[in-house]
C-alpha cells in the first residue's frame, strides 16, 4: 500500500473518531465549578423554606396519597407517566442511605442546575432543572438548609421505566445541548422590582413552563408558546393557557391571579382542581408579595 493510500485510509478511520469525540466532549455532564457553590455561608433556613414552597417538592417527592401530616417526609416514589416511560421521582429526604443526606451542597446544587447527579451521570429532565437553572446559588443554600432539618425516610423509590432508547442517559446530553438554558423565557421589564421577582419564580423555582408549556417531539419547548397551555403529560385533558387573553385567566385581573393562589378560588367561586390542587397548596404558603409578583408577571406577558 503506497504511502498516500496510507495517509488517506487513516484519515478515513481518524474522522469518525474525532466526531465522536467532539460529540462527547459537547454533551458530557457539564457541573458547576466548585467555586460556585464556595463562600456562601451558613444557609438561612427561613428563605430556604419560602424556595422549597415555590419549588413545589412536595407535590413530586412526598409519598404517593401521603397524608396532610407526612408531606414534609419526601420519600419519593409517585408515578410520573409520560410519553417517554414512566418516572418515580427519588427518595430527597436527608436519610443517609436512601436519600440524600450524604450528599454535599455542590452535588445538591449541580443536580438542582445543571441536570448532573451525584455520580456525575445526566439527570432526566422530569426533574425540571431546566427551570431550576435559574435559580441563585444563594437559594440552592438556603434550600438544601432547610431541607436537612426534614423527617427521614429510608423508602427506595423504584427505578424509572423507560423503553428504548430513553433509558440511554448518554443521550440526554444532547438534550441539553438543544434545550437546557438559563435565559430569560419572556422579554419583561426587569426594571419593575415586582416584574423581575415573578419572572424568576415562575421561570424559575415554580417552573410553572413545564407543566403550561407545550412541546415539540423531543421533549423541548415549542418556540413562541411560552406558557400556552399543553397536553397533560401523566393522562387526559389539558394544561390550561395562562397567558393574558387566554379562556382560563386571561380576564382575571392580577389581583385575582393572586387571590386564586392563595385560596384555591376563582373570581365565579370555582375551587381549584386537578394537579393544580397541589401547586396551589405551595403556593398559599409563600409572602403575599410573592404571589402578586407572579401575578404581575402573568399579566405582563404577550398573549398566546
Amino acid at each position: 500500500m503506497g504511502r498516500r493510500r496510507r495517509k488517506l485510509l487513516f484519515g478515513v478511520l481518524l474522522l469518525p473518531a474525532v466526531a465522536a469525540g467532539a460529540l462527547w466532549w459537547l454533551t458530557k455532564p457539564n457541573p458547576w465549578d466548585a467555586a460556585h457553590w464556595q463562600g456562601l455561608g451558613e444557609p438561612d433556613v427561613a428563605n430556604g423554606e419560602q424556595v422549597f414552597w415555590a419549588g413545589g417538592c412536595v407535590s413530586c417527592h412526598a409519598a404517593p396519597r401521603a397524608p396532610e401530616d407526612q408531606r414534609l417526609v419526601l420519600a419519593g416514589g409517585r408515578t410520573l407517566k409520560s410519553p417517554f416511560g414512566t418516572f418515580y421521582p427519588p427518595n430527597i429526604s436527608p436519610d443517609e442511605t436512601a436519600g440524600i443526606g450524604n450528599w454535599t451542597l455542590a452535588e445538591f446544587g449541580n443536580a438542582m442546575t445543571r441536570g448532573v447527579g451525584k455520580d456525575g451521570e445526566h439527570l432526566y429532565p422530569s426533574f425540571p432543572y431546566g427551570s431550576y437553572s435559574r435559580m441563585t446559588a444563594k437559594d440552592v443554600n438556603d434550600l438544601w438548609g432547610f431541607m436537612q432539618t426534614l423527617p427521614k425516610s429510608a423508602n427506595v423509590a423504584p427505578p424509572h421505566d423507560l423503553p428504548f432508547p430513553y433509558n440511554i442517559r448518554l443521550a440526554l446530553g444532547g438534550w441539553k445541548l438543544l434545550f437546557l438554558t438559563d435565559e430569560p423565557r419572556a422579554d419583561v421589564n426587569t426594571a419593575d422590582a415586582k416584574l423581575a421577582r415573578g419572572q424568576y419564580l415562575v421561570e424559575g423555582p415554580g417552573h410553572c413552563g413545564e407543566c403550561h408549556t407545550p412541546r415539540n417531539a423531543l421533549g423541548g419547548f415549542e418556540e413562541g408558546r411560552w406558557l400556552a397551555g399543553a397536553p397533560n403529560p401523566e393522562g387526559e385533558g389539558r394544561i390550561p393557557d395562562i397567558t393574558p387573553g387566554s379562556k382560563s385567566i386571561g380576564n382575571w385581573s392580577a389581583s385575582e391571579i393572586a387571590s386564586y393562589l392563595e385560596t384555591g378560588f376563582t373570581p365565579d367561586f370555582d375551587t381549584v382542581g386537578g394537579s393544580m390542587v397541589d401547586v396551589q397548596k405551595n403556593m398559599a404558603k409563600l409572602p403575599p408579595a410573592d404571589r402578586e409578583a407572579i401575578a404581575a408577571y402573568l399579566k405582563a406577558l404577550p398573549a398566546s
